[in-house]
């Protein structure tokens, strides 16, 4: 079972279509994926259909209440995929954490507990280097970034690079960034051409070759509470996450050597 936090403190640079794109695409590919939506506004579990008057247990059950992951995660619309959803109880867990001792190994203790198999668990963050952020650091092997293309991207990354090295000399010591992918991209725009530029300057191998285009079934999909990928398969957007997935599982092979 590989875990991969899909993280970005700065909101509105795809974090969760990344999230739930990624993963279907994986799933289609035959894996068997789950999303850990760890975000209080809870659009990952929204954008798979699940309503929240279904989401009976949550990640808030978890982590707060120890409650088995098998009694949590829930199958989607698409095969291979599941979740465990969220709702706006998540959003009080960095309280009613704070005098745990063991506050940032609940999330890893709760995978590492289960009896329940997946090739992939892909964790949605909330925008902000919360407690909630801290523990999906700590329970994933590799970490991926969304970027957006616009002016100012890069600097956002270097409070979450600060906070990567603390999980690192702490509690994560073997936690790999596995990539940062660049999205919302338009090729007719100077600006995205530029931030592309500086990204794959200053950070060289780390960033994917594939990139997210602005796409309007893209943007289409979650209304529908489906993926791009079963909403509308011959996208543009549909075939730049086939491309991140195949990109993705390439990094992952033994002579891959990402930092």
């Amino acid at each position: 079972m590989r875990v991969i936090a899909i993280t970005n403190q700065k909101g509105g640079v795809g974090k969760t279509t990344t999230t739930i794109n990624l993963s279907a695409t994986l799933a289609t590919f035959g894996h068997k994926v789950l999303i850990v939506d760890l975000d209080p506004q809870g659009n990952a579990s929204t954008g798979l259909g699940v309503e929240p008057a279904a989401r009976k247990k949550t990640t808030y059950d978890l982590l707060i209440d120890g409650v088995s992951l098998a009694d949590v995660a829930m199958a989607t619309g698409v095969d291979n995929l599941s979740i465990a959803p969220a709702t706006t109880d998540l959003s009080s867990t960095d309280v009613e954490l704070s005098q745990r001792d063991n506050r940032v190994f609940l999330l890893k203790d709760a995978l590492r507990e289960t009896d329940m198999a997946f090739d992939y668990v892909l964790i949605d963050c909330p925008p902000s280097l919360s407690l909630l952020t801290v523990n999906a650091l700590v329970a994933s092997d590799s970490i991926l970034v969304p970027l957006q293309a616009e002016f100012f991207a890069l600097e956002g990354l270097s409070q979450l690079m600060l906070t990567i090295r603390e999980v690192r000399e702490t509690a994560n010591p073997a936690l790999r960034i596995e990539g940062i992918v660049l999205t919302m991209h338009d090729a007719r725009n100077n600006l995205s051409k530029q931030v592309e530029e500086d990204a794959r300057a200053n950070l060289g191998n780390l960033v994917f070759q594939t990139m997210i285009p602005r796409n309007v079934r893209l943007s289409e999909a979650p209304s529908f509470a489906l993926p791009v990928i079963a909403y509308d398969p011959l996208s543009k957007g549909s075939q730049a996450y086939v491309d991140l997935a195949n990109e993705l599982l390439d990094r992952q092979s033994p002579h891959s050597e990402i930092a």
